[in-house]
């Protein structure tokens, strides 16, 4: 039986579905839409023609095309819009693409095809971007236990623009890798901002005072807050449900001078996990003796192992890093923290929960009770935390944790605030890490530097060309969302504490007379590391002023 023969049996059955009942017995959907579109005249592309199209979703938007299963393409060469079909007897949708667009050129695809060229097009876009034009369907936001689910689909059938807005923004800040996203108000609406690799950009803007208190008003629906408490600080969590993974959301909320300011700041575990899977400190960045000591004071049976820095320096992931590497299977590890950022294998590992009282001074003295050889404290905030830690340290445990403080010789004017004294601390410390992160000059667009144009960059660095010949600047390209850099790697200064630093902190010595001793026993500070990172080509001298001082 002919093609022909087939769809006139189909329709004289009363099939209402002709071209899915042919798609049910053909061998394959490509040689279906060949095979109809030879008889219908209809032209037809394959995904590779497709790949090389551009699509304008601000003819037809992104949910649109999901919904009505039809796309409009970027043809320059035809008067009347090309619109791409998967199905050629759905009279209705014809209709209502000739309604909307007058003349249309009919391009048949295949469903396979189009499937796999939306979700192309759903990794090259941002949500406002497929979003450009408003749908003309209604419904509910997506729910996924509890957690709301994100994706361009549903984003594009949600019913209010607050909801549209909030869930646009946090789908496109998962999309790009960033760590925190930022509304900030002003007189006339609000800007949003993503932390890319360390760094606020600006992504968007938005001119509406209604909308900015809708969309702080939506954010703090979603994580549980008082939406009617508009003059003192609030802080909450959310979970989102992005491609099948579970992303955590911090949320903290501030009154300002023009409303409210809203920082979310994302957690994805699963990412985190996949990421960190396998990892080392050679990965994360460290040079090779750097790295050596830090496992060296790992595998150490007892004592106090630091690693200090601002929010966000990665202290964190390094202890991970270092524990993973060094882990025996003879070993009781027990982990504190908030929040547990991803898991471990073979490690007990316990989230502080404060509204259940469980802190981390109370977790930690719980802990000492199940035997553990190997403790990792996510931070010490109080001097009650800090006093179990040294202790913990001083009574055979190998204690990891981390701490605010600026350099490493800071940490110990850090501890004596916290009521611990010079002599303690110098007894149970085995050593401390003070970390940054620099940003990598991205490899598209780096820029070697010339000898002229050290002199005239804004940064305090003395250098000579000579002596740093692989100096590069950025310069920005698409790679890197012209920002010049992509991805960042670790730095850290690592001070040993040996018999002789141990008695001169324990004597109260000035900080110069246990720095030059320090670099005796082989220190070199951030600064120094930082501009040796630059002399490589690993990174620029603008980013060694941004970070080290």
């Amino acid at each position: 039986m002919t093609l022909t023969q087939r769809i006139a049996a189909l329709r004289e059955q009363g099939e209402a579905d002709v071209f899915g009942a042919l798609l049910r017995a053909a061998p394959d959907a490509q040689s279906l839409a060949d095979e109809v579109g030879a008889l219908l005249s209809l032209p037809t592309l394959r995904i590779q023609d497709l790949l090389d199209m551009r699509p304008r979703f601000e003819s037809l938007s992104f949910p649109e095309c999901a919904r009505r299963r039809c796309a409009v393409l970027d043809d320059p060469a035809l008067a009347q819009v090309r619109l791409l079909i998967t199905d050629p007897f759905d009279t209705d949708t014809l209709a209502w693409a000739r309604t909307r667009f007058g003349r249309i050129e009919a391009t048949l695809v295949s469903t396979v095809t189009f499937d796999a060229w939306l979700t192309h097009c759903e990794g090259q876009l941002t949500a406002l971007d497929a979003l450009a034009v408003a749908p003309d369907a209604r419904g509910e936001p997506g729910q996924a236990g509890g957690a709301e689910v994100l994706s361009l689909r549903q984003i594009g059938v949600d019913d209010s623009p607050s909801v549209r807005f909030v869930n646009s923004t946090l789908y496109d800040a998962l999309k790009s890798g960033a760590s925190d996203v930022h509304l900030e108000s002003d007189p006339s609406g609000l800007t949003v901002k993503f932390r890319l690799d360390g760094v606020l950009t600006a992504v968007s803007r938005i001119d509406s005072m209604e909308l900015l208190s809708q969309a702080i008003s939506r954010i703090k629906v979603m994580a549980q807050l008082d939406i009617a408490e508009r003059r003192v600080p609030q802080d909450g969590r959310l979970q989102i449900a992005v491609n099948g993974r579970m992303v955590d959301v911090r949320v903290s909320i501030m009154p300002s001078i023009h409303g409210e300011d809203a920082v979310l700041r994302i957690l994805d575990r699963q990412y985190l996990a996949q990421t960190l899977a396998g990892l080392t400190l050679d990965k994360l960045g460290f040079d090779e003796v750097s790295a050596d000591r830090i496992r060296a004071l790992c595998r150490k049976p007892h004592g106090l192992v630091l690693a200090t820095g601002p929010t966000g320096s990665g202290k964190t992931t390094t202890l991970y890093a270092a524990i993973a590497e060094t882990h025996q299977t003879r070993d009781k590890i027990i982990t504190i923290e908030d929040p547990v950022e991803y898991q471990l294998s073979g490690v007990l590992q316990i989230p502080v929960n404060e509204r259940k009282g469980l802190t981390f001074a109370r977790g930690l003295r719980s802990i000492l009770r199940h035997d553990p050889d190997k403790i990792l404290v996510g931070e010490i905030r109080d001097a009650e935390t800090a006093q179990i830690a040294v202790q913990s340290a001083l009574t055979g445990h190998l204690v990891f944790t981390t701490v605010h403080a600026n350099t490493v010789f800071d940490v110990v004017g850090r501890f004596e605030q916290f009521g611990i004294d010079a002599y303690t601390f110098a007894s149970a410390i085995n050593g401390v890490l003070a970390q940054r992160l620099l940003r990598r000059l991205c490899l598209h667009c780096r820029t070697p530097l010339q000898p002229e144009q050290v002199q005239a960059l804004q940064c305090s660095v003395d250098v000579s060309f000579e002596r740093a010949p692989q100096l590069a600047r950025a310069v920005g390209c698409e790679q890197c969302r012209g920002t010049g850099y992509a991805g960042r790697f670790a730095l850290g200064e690592l001070l040993v504490l040996t018999p002789g630093l141990k008695a001169l902190i324990g004597a109260r010595a000035p900080q110069a007379q246990i720095q030059a001793e320090a670099e005796r026993n082989g220190w070199r500070s951030l600064r120094a590391l930082a501009l040796q990172a630059a002399w490589d080509g690993h990174t620029s001298l603008e980013e060694v002023d941004r970070v080290a001082d």
